[in-house]
């Protein structure tokens, strides 16, 4: 972000701002971005997903509030901000409350280690892949602080089944992580990204290469992020809404936020990983500013990143959700087995790479 930062100084100095207060005040600049962005992020995505599936299974969607329906979203945004936030009589106040905060920090630390651009990044440390992977898990122990402490027995069991579904998901997103490292030689996402650099633009993406490993990650995502069809801890007929049954106004509202936030900041993973992240397809950039480039790089990076997040809201429109048996039989006998197989192919090909 260093060209970012001298343009931030040298605006200070027009106005005789001393250096010492752009250099304290610099680094709130991306936060506050990241803050605003993702409130319009979660309403745009909530809209969007209502008109996608209304369309996807012939219905009109939410079209009485508003031109197109966009303020029905923000009116659903006032109703929870409005309703009471009711605290069962024995649950544990403590982490019944902190559960919601435990959902929401990780996923806004998660979004700030993600490269945007080629100098957007606000945390750019050797291994931020590792740290993205801890921020995204994080949540389970929300999820079963929620489950737990609302000493309600339906919350724990969609807890429990939650937490087993994360948790047997995570090993296949490891090994589907390595060999992408193993093809950047780096644990760095920003390095990742720049490995993918070609001159005819999409053929360096490691989605090729990799096109295992990408359908394996895809998979283990939607099950992390309980979409359809494993959306299983969020099973009304069985559990009534899961984990977060007794939750309701804001609280609920930032488990909510959080989902969504999360689809949003994995989908952006995913493209960093395989598709590329902020380059370009084309193999070089229209713009030929050095300020406006940053802003076409975040562009392709959130075009990426929509265009997954449409697959996700697709697949929900048309498959059923599984059953708890197969949900996990799925992770440790196919996508495990196949994350070591694409491991295994992807070393075979860099050392093909590297003899060559």
């Amino acid at each position: 972000m260093n060209y970012l930062y001298f343009l931030y100084i040298e605006f200070l100095e027009k106005y005789n701002i001393s250096k010492l207060f752009g250099d304290i005040t610099f680094y709130f600049i991306p936060f506050c971005i990241i803050a605003a962005a993702l409130l319009v992020v979660v309403l745009v995505l909530v809209l969007a997903e209502r008109k996608l599936l209304g369309f996807f299974t012939q219905r009109k969607g939410p079209n009485r509030v508003g031109y197109w329906g966009v303020l029905q979203t923000v009116a659903d945004a006032f109703k929870l901000l409005c309703k009471e936030n009711v605290t069962p009589l024995h649950a544990d106040r403590f982490l019944f409350n902190l559960a919601p905060i435990l959902a929401f920090v990780p996923m806004f630390a998660a979004l700030g280690i993600l490269p945007y651009s080629a100098e957007f990044t606000f945390v750019n440390t050797r291994t931020n892949v590792i740290l993205y992977l801890i921020f995204a898990v994080f949540p389970v122990l929300s999820i079963f602080l929620a489950g737990w402490a609302s000493n309600n027995k339906y919350s724990l069991l969609g807890a429990m089944r939650s937490i087993a579904q994360v948790l047997s998901y995570e090993l296949p997103i490891a090994f589907t992580v390595l060999s992408v490292i193993v093809l950047s030689s780096s644990m760095n996402l920003t390095d990742i990204t720049l490995a993918q650099f070609s001159k005819f633009g999409i053929t360096g993406w490691f989605v090729f290469p990799c096109i295992l490993g990408f359908i394996i990650m895809f998979i283990s995502i939607l099950a992390e992020l309980n979409r359809c069809p494993f959306d299983l801890p969020e099973a009304e007929s069985e559990l009534i809404c899961g984990y977060n049954t007794e939750y309701s106004g804001m609280r609920f509202a930032i488990f909510y936020l959080s989902e969504y936030a999360m689809m949003f900041a994995n989908s952006m993973f995913i493209s960093i990983l395989f598709l590329g992240g902020y380059l370009s397809p084309f193999g070089k950039y229209v713009s030929n500013s050095p300020f406006l480039i940053y802003f076409e790089q975040a562009f392709w990076l959130f075009l990426k990143a929509g265009i997954l997040i449409f697959i996700m809201i697709w697949i929900r429109a048309a498959l059923p959700r599984l059953a708890s048996f197969d949900l996990l039989k799925f992770s440790w006998s196919i996508l495990l087995p196949l994350s070591v197989i694409n491991l295994f192919i992807t070393v075979l090909i860099k050392m093909g790479g590297a003899l060559c």
